[in-house]
């Protein structure tokens, strides 16, 4: 049976927070609000209504979610980079014979429209998914390792029974990724 290793998106593979705080403000600037950058910054990895829940307020979540998601492909998307050793992490799962997923908390579509604009390909890819549903989904795939930037992350390794892999290319910090149940941190 081929290995496989599960892989967050944002912050462990690439780094979007530009374009995810770009498309905060113009999503927020639209609906006559303000977000500030730092805030966004803080909430990346958190699942989206869950963030304009904690920035704006859960009357207005699920509209500027939608709306989010439509701004997302032209204002995010272009403002992405791979993070530095991504695409030998992938390479290197490949050379072990086992296979690179992604599991994000970020719309599916917009997984594959960020993997496919820094040309980083994966064996499969799922969406919106954010802690125990993320292990539920790296269960279903058959993961053994997930590597990711946020305690989400790790709880989502744990739920699926796989080794969790933490890097603080986001956020957290080893204390975090420790306290939610990292199994091995690392710089990158």
């Amino acid at each position: 049976m081929r290995p496989v290793v599960g892989f967050d998106l944002d912050l462990t593979l690439v780094d979007s927070a530009d374009g995810i705080v770009a498309t905060f403000q113009e999503t927020a600037r639209r609906l006559g609000k303000v977000v500030a950058p730092d805030a966004v910054r803080r909430l990346i990895g958190v699942p989206l209504e869950d963030t304009w829940s904690q920035l704006l307020g859960v009357d207005v979540a699920t509209d500027a979610a939608r709306l989010y998601r439509e701004l997302y492909p032209d204002l995010g998307v272009p403002r992405t980079v791979l993070l530095p050793g991504a695409a030998e992490a992938i390479a290197a799962v490949r050379a072990h014979g086992g296979r690179a997923v992604v599991v994000s908390a970020k719309a599916e579509h917009l997984v594959h429209a960020t993997l496919e604009y820094v040309g980083l390909a994966v064996a499969e890819v799922v969406g919106d998914r954010f802690g125990t549903a993320k292990g539920e989904a790296l269960r279903a795939l058959g993961a053994a390792v997930h590597v990711g930037d946020h305690p989400g992350d790790m709880i989502g390794a744990k739920a699926a029974g796989a080794r969790a892999v933490g890097v603080t290319t986001g956020s957290h910090g080893v204390a975090a990724l420790r306290q939610a149940g990292a199994d091995v941190v690392l710089d990158d």
